[in-house]
């Protein structure tokens, strides 16, 4: 969804007409489709089937027409990380109740474990810690929110929070450092 023909189409829908929701859903689930696609590349992750997946499951949550309230492309993104990281989050609460639990095990905030589906333990533990940042820190947890379950870039997070591409990266690291020292503690 770019962010011209993009907010002509959300003006139009918000106006009521329905033939504004098919344009727009082809450009939503090309942006989700693009999203995966970056996590695929990013991450290393060849598992394509759980890529469409998630994707579908985005989709289905972002198309929602009493949730659907974007403003422009980059509130779209922000959204949709929001929307992966709680679907992520509860597939992996699944997967370690079907274990009858898990075991606690040492995390880095490593881009590449978002795409395993065999550590929902160390998932759930940065679901935990990244709720224990947002207490902190509202922006440092929006930062790896967007950046680790959503895929973006800096320069679309940079514009999804209203701050410069500098506040974004500064924010990284030190969203990354306290994670780190409250998934060792």
């Amino acid at each position: 969804m770019n962010d011209d023909g993009g907010l002509d189409l959300l003006e139009e829908l918000r106006s009521g007409h329905r033939e504004a929701l098919d344009r727009i859903t082809v450009l939503v689930y090309d942006e989700l489709r693009e999203i995966a696609h970056r996590h695929r590349r990013d991450r290393g992750d060849a598992n394509t089937l759980a890529t469409t997946a998630l994707v579908h499951e985005v989709y289905l949550k972002l198309v929602d027409q009493t949730r659907a309230r974007w403003h422009d492309r980059a509130h779209f993104l922000a959204l949709a990380a929001v929307a992966m990281r709680h679907i992520l989050a509860d597939r992996a609460k699944a997967r370690v109740a079907a274990k009858r639990g898990g075991k606690r095990s040492s995390v880095t905030l490593d881009e590449a474990m978002i795409a395993s589906d065999d550590e929902p333990g160390t998932l759930l533990q940065i679901n935990e810690a990244l709720g224990r940042l947002d207490q902190v820190d509202a922006r440092l947890a929006r930062v790896v929110e967007y950046r680790f379950f959503g895929g973006m870039t800096n320069e679309e997070i940079a514009e999804a929070l209203g701050v410069t591409v500098r506040t974004v990266e500064r924010a990284w690291v030190k969203a990354r450092m306290l994670l780190r020292d409250d998934l060792t503690a």
